[in-house]
């Protein structure tokens, strides 16, 4: 295949999501001081103590620099299908031009789950979005690096920024459509699965990869005594920062948190 990460040792959803504005970050690099080694962790298990912000079912690691958004999927719709209320699915870590988004599962107890998702995973990508997959070892297992055509009608340019569209090809933008790189990784767990999808510049800038890499190592994952059967979500929620940064917003004369209308208000973390 044409693309591939810089590394081999490293090589390598669906539903209606409504993903939130980008979050901001600062060019402030994180301190690597202190190294999660071993994680992914569940709450039971022995983890290093590292400040982390609690999703619920997440519990994620904070440093200088990362920007954290939640992403909802709609649970009730007007007549038009406008989403009326919505819950938490999905946490979206960003670093400077990079994301990893979050997700963690329920699991059997004595089977992980991530060969068949990751083969299933693969399949959707070549039959339904027409693009190609490749596996490979990073350093959490067996990964799948995808390549799919990414649309880029007027509309999606429009919505840009100006310094990210004069970096398009115009070959890219003449054919409507550009190669996006995506990036699975996945963890199975005493009775849940956790998966990561990395985008942006982190695929082939080492660096980057390293910050994200910190992050996925250090997060602990609740997953409860309640019996659940597989591969539902488990319960996210929103951290109490979300709105404390929210109210101080509302004093600003800036808007209230709404999961359909922009994203969280805490948006770094220094």
């Amino acid at each position: 295949m044409a693309f591939g990460r810089r590394r081999q040792a490293e090589e390598p959803e669906k539903g209606a999501e409504a993903t939130e504005e980008p979050a901001e970050t600062t060019e402030e690099a994180p301190a690597a001081a202190e190294s999660a080694e071993g994680g992914p962790w569940d709450s039971e298990d022995s983890f290093p103590e590292l400040q982390r912000l609690d999703f619920g079912a997440l519990q994620i690691p904070v440093a200088p620099g990362l920007g954290f958004q939640v992403n909802f999927e709609a649970t009730q719709v007007d007549e038009e299908g406008n989403p009326l209320d919505g819950r938490p699915v999905a946490v979206l870590v960003q670093y400077e031009e990079s994301a990893m988004q979050l997700q963690v599962f329920a699991a059997p107890k004595r089977s992980g789950i991530w060969d068949e998702v990751r083969r299933e995973t693969a399949k959707d990508i070549q039959e339904e979005a027409q693009g190609q997959t490749q596996e490979g070892e990073g350093p959490f297992g067996a990964e799948l690096l995808a390549m799919v055509p990414a649309a880029l009608t007027e509309e999606v340019l429009a919505e840009m920024p100006e310094e990210v569209r004069e970096q398009i090809p115009a070959e890219f933008v003449e054919q409507g459509w550009a190669p996006q790189i995506i990036r699975f990784l996945g963890v199975d767990g005493p009775r849940w699965f956790l998966q990561a999808v990395v985008q942006g510049a982190a695929i082939e800038d080492e660096e980057q990869w390293q910050v994200l890499e910190d992050v996925l190592r250090g997060v602990v994952v609740v997953r409860g005594d309640a019996p659940m059967p597989p591969r539902d979500l488990l319960e996210l929620q929103i951290p109490k920062e979300f709105s404390e940064a929210g109210q101080d917003g509302e004093e600003e004369g800036e808007e209230t948190f709404d999961p359909f209308e922009r994203g969280p208000e805490i948006t770094e973390v220094r």
